[in-house]
């Protein structure tokens, strides 16, 4: 074959990948929330794993080409690597792990996406039963799912079924005091939020909120779930209470929209430090993003956070557990700074915008009712 088609092919190769990387980068700016844009939050940890390569290859191209794809593909290269660098163990720990202590302010939390598909419902059970969690939180219940759960929910005082057959059911489950539990819609998409308030065995309170919105997909874009988000960390801090925030996301660790949301309710994440802990999809070794979240407010320390097994679903559960302990929280948890106070006006413009759309949905609801 001729050395110039080779050449050529292999610089036209250079050029289009170089591009494209650049417009991988230089989109998410944009603050689109159109869902083909947010999905390039996602594999920033894969295109780190393309531009290593594409930089080896460059340097054997002419000179006057090599230095503008070097250029662009560093620069892509630095930038994607600034984003992931928190959720690698390069970075301090945001927070450090506890010790167990008595057991009395201890309390196991298990939350998992079960896939409303899925159909291996003794690999549920059977991790329910062997973790034994006092808090558990599990998606896409539907009532198929909540008949074969209900010998795994029959050791909890409190059940709280909310089976829906369009992936955004759930079933929240403890065996801790219960003062207040509530669903709540939070969009006009339709997608429950769990909030609730429970007292360890010693005594303390703390909120537990259980999230679930939508992902950004075609026809899905992301504004009214980014609202969505900000409104419930915003309304789960209106006391002095600790919080704990579990679920499936279906947003990156690293993305805008989770950095926001750790903003605007000022709360800790402990992947943060230690690595990106990939909890979807379970079913793929290469493509899996860190999308189902524990959040935590600074007052709680925190004893244990991981992965479980494959359950026959696309997310792996997982687990946490928590101490409720302030001044072992203080020793070993991260200070956060103030927002600055741009950042706050921008996000109660957000919320306040997003408290207006959610009442008139429900104004919508009562008229239908009164219609009826």
């Amino acid at each position: 074959m001729d050395m110039g088609i080779i050449s050529t092919a292999y610089l036209a190769f250079m050029y289009v990948t170089s591009l494209a990387m650049l417009t991988f980068t230089a989109l998410p700016f944009t603050g689109s929330h159109a869902w083909w844009i947010r999905v390039m939050d996602f594999p920033r940890f894969h295109y780190i794993a393309v531009i290593l390569p594409l930089l080896v290859a460059a340097w054997w191209l002419p000179s006057w080409h090599r230095e503008g794809i070097m250029l662009i593909l560093g620069g892509c290269l630095a930038y994607q690597f600034w984003r992931v660098l928190p959720y690698t163990p390069f970075v301090p720990k945001e927070i450090r792990f506890a010790s167990e202590g008595n057991g009395d302010d201890v309390v196991t939390l298990m939350s998992s996406n079960v896939l409303m598909e899925n159909r291996d419902y003794a690999a549920v059970r059977r991790v329910i039963e062997e973790n034994d969690p006092d808090i558990l939180f599990l998606m896409e219940i539907d009532q198929t799912w909540l008949d074969a759960m209900e010998p795994a929910l029959e050791g909890y005082e409190t059940v709280i079924r909310h089976p829906k057959d369009n992936y955004y059911g759930l079933v929240f489950a403890t065996r801790l005091k219960m003062h207040e539990v509530r669903v709540a819609y939070l969009t006009q998409e339709r997608t429950p939020t769990l909030f609730s308030e429970l007292e360890t065995d010693d005594g303390k309170r703390f909120r537990f909120v259980g999230m679930h919105p939508k992902p950004p997909t075609p026809g899905v874009d992301t504004e009214e779930r980014d609202d969505q988000l900000f409104y419930a960390a915003r309304f789960a801090r209106d006391s002095n209470l600790p919080v704990v925030i579990m679920g499936d996301f279906n947003a990156v660790a690293w993305s805008h929209v989770a950095h926001k949301f750790k903003s605007v309710g000022r709360y800790l994440d402990p992947r943060i430090g230690r690595g990106p802990l990939p909890s979807f999809d379970a079913n793929h070794r290469i493509m899996r993003f860190p999308i189902d979240q524990l959040y935590i407010t600074p007052d709680i320390a925190l004893i244990s956070f991981g992965r479980g097994e494959n359950v026959g679903s696309d997310h792996f559960p997982m687990f946490a557990k928590l101490r409720f302990d302030p001044e072992q929280a203080e020793r070993l948890n991260k200070r956060l700074v103030p927002l600055p106070e741009d950042v706050e006006t921008e996000i109660e413009t957000r919320i306040a915008r997003h408290r207006a759309r959610l009442d008139a949905v429900m104004d919508e609801v009562e008229d239908e009712r009164t219609d009826a």
